[in-house]
């Protein structure tokens, strides 16, 4: 397709979701939530299509020789599409932020000030990879009365065409305006340029992918874009830590689902329980085939009981997201240590401190500057879901408007409604 024909493909998007948009802001919460039910429903009824998509992707996928890890973002199965029903429905039950009074008073001179949640209008979503993500970014938007245009990637043009058409089949027949979900179904990297400058029709934009498309999307957007950006996650296993939590909370943290945002990336371990804890996680991490690149003292301990999977670290590992069987492994003297690491290597997602200590828990607690911080935890429950939002747009690492797990509050912003009898200023 010609660059200004996509342009205006695109443009043609903003102006109907902007239609939309003024109509969703004024559609009720019950009339929301029907449509966010009877888009499950359609879901579940076109699971076949859906599968029969996503089987092309994953074939595509696989003959690209993507990861294992990425392949697993990308494939669904029943049992996924269940949930991502499940999770649909878990929103509509959900209290509607919009309209929600934040504060309310009246000034000396009778005037009577409040401030409600309100649409933020029409939100852009970019991602890779994910399928999911086009169920959780619609759904969301819809509850909260925006109306969102969507662009994936092409690993997953079919399942996220499929799914959009599900969704959209739903909210119609709900009565929802039909372009209150809208998906570009244009893979060439000029979309993200296009939709990106469109702010005259979006008005927030979320890049969910790797460095190069939040990159890419920052130096072109013309609107706020808020960032999901490297999940670089951390955890410190302290010298009071109990050993068996700590094994299995980063054997959880980094094995269970390696290929996401919230997996570890990185343990840093105290110097005086290292051997002890190199002992009991190296056999569990060998059967799960885990690489560990490790610094000096850390390799030294490894190597001396025998673990293969066994490489010095490099510079670079410490700042690397892997999204694989790959794990930074470095020893600490202490506390301030561990947490100087996590301040100048980590992402600022998630980072974790296994300890018995309440006071070195405080501390970590209170001065690692991420927007996820934990104690005795696995780091995999920085989830819209697992905080209990239902679903979430993206992780955001930012620091204004949105903060971690992005859900329904976040997809709104506010304004002042003022009532007056009459005043005026002298």
């Amino acid at each position: 397709m010609a660059t200004d024909d996509l342009k205006n493909e695109i443009l043609t998007c903003g102006k109907h979701a902007r239609a939309a948009a003024r109509a969703l802001a004024r559609t009720s919460s019950e009339s929301k939530n029907a449509a966010l039910l009877a888009m499950a429903d359609q879901l579940c009824a076109r699971a076949g299509t859906v599968l029969q998509a996503n089987g092309k992707d994953v074939e595509k996928a696989t003959a690209a020789q993507l990861s294992l890890a990425m392949v697993d973002r990308l494939k669904l199965d029943k049992k996924r599409i269940r949930a991502m029903a499940d999770g649909i429905r878990q929103v509509a039950a959900l209290e509607d932020p919009v309209g929600k009074v934040i504060a309310e008073w009246t000034r000396p001179n009778g005037l009577h000030i409040t401030k409600v949640r309100v649409p933020i209008g029409v939100i852009g979503i970019i991602y890779e990879s994910r399928p999911n993500v086009t169920s959780d970014a619609a759904v969301l938007c819809t509850k909260t009365g925006n109306a969102v245009i969507l662009r994936g990637g092409s690993e997953s043009i079919r399942s996220n065409i499929a799914i959009a058409e599900a969704l959209r089949a739903g909210a119609v027949s709900a009565g929802l305006p039909e372009d209150s979900i809208l998906l570009i179904p244009r893979t060439a990297h000029e979309a993200v340029r296009h939709m990106a400058g469109m702010d005259q029709y979006i008005d927030l934009i979320v890049p969910r992918g790797g460095r190069a498309l939040i990159e890419t999307v920052v130096s072109y957007a013309g609107m706020p874009v808020i960032k999901h950006y490297v999940g670089l996650c951390i955890a410190y296993v302290d010298r009071e830590a109990d050993l068996d939590m700590a094994v299995r909370i980063v054997v959880n943290a980094k094995t269970q689902r390696p290929g996401v945002c919230n997996a570890v990336e990185t343990v840093l371990v105290h110097r005086e329980i290292a051997a002890p804890f190199f002992k009991k996680i190296a056999p569990m991490l060998t059967e799960k085939k885990v690489d560990i690149r490790a610094d000096p003292d850390s390799f030294h301990q490894l190597s001396a009981l025998g673990y293969e999977l066994l490489h010095p670290a490099r510079a670079e590992d410490w700042t690397t997201e892997y999204l694989d069987l790959i794990l930074a492994v470095r020893t600490v003297h202490n506390i301030e240590d561990a947490i100087a690491h996590v301040e100048k290597h980590g992402s600022h997602h998630s980072d974790v401190i296994i300890t018995r200590d309440a006071a070195r828990a405080e501390k970590f607690l209170n001065e690692v500057d991420s927007a996820t911080v934990y104690w005795n935890a696995s780091t995999r429950f920085t989830d819209g879901g697992e905080f209990g939002f239902g679903a979430e747009i993206g992780i955001s690492t930012d620091k204004l408007h949105a903060r971690g797990p992005m859900a329904l509050e976040e997809l709104t912003t506010y304004k002042y409604v003022i009532r007056g009898e009459g005043q005026i200023r002298e």
